[in-house]
């Protein structure tokens, strides 16, 4: 059970809860100012959205699991994945930052480094050590021609 609790998007919808009570009940009249902070909000969170749409297709594609605590059946080298090793994980953070500029949350920018942190030691790493036993020589050559974000 604690598996299916530990996901990503768990972390992702409790670093927006945060955001959101900070924004509602403790903005101490601080602003991002105006416009430019839903347009740039709107964007980042559309397209934090669209990565994960984008990287999810390809891994079903491939025919292996999204679930970050199981073991890939392929290598996903295609598709998204040749921009970034990590592209759900990178849309998360940009809903997260979208929605943070968005709510006018100022107080709660500091979650996006502290949610990169989490979801990079919880997930990333321990991924990554999985996928390097794995595949071996295909991911070491995977990560010297792809990054980790971008």
């Amino acid at each position: 059970m604690t598996r299916w609790i530990d996901i990503p998007p768990v972390w992702l919808l409790a670093a927006l809860v945060l955001a959101w009570v900070q924004a509602e009940h403790f903005p101490l009249g601080l602003s991002f100012g105006g416009g430019w902070a839903d347009l740039a909000g709107g964007l980042l969170a559309g397209g934090g959205i669209v990565l994960m749409l984008l990287a999810v297709y390809e891994m079903r594609r491939q025919r292996t699991t999204v679930v970050p605590h199981r073991d890939a059946d392929h290598l996903v080298t295609s598709g998204i994945f040749s921009r970034s090793r990590n592209p759900i994980y990178l849309g998360d953070m940009l809903v997260l930052l979208g929605l943070i500029l968005t709510w006018d949350a100022v107080l709660s920018l500091p979650l996006v480094p502290i949610f990169l942190w989490v979801i990079e030691r919880r997930f990333v790493i321990p991924e990554e050590n999985r996928l390097r036993r794995k595949f071996r020589a295909d991911f070491a050559r995977y990560c010297e021609k792809t990054r980790r974000w971008l």
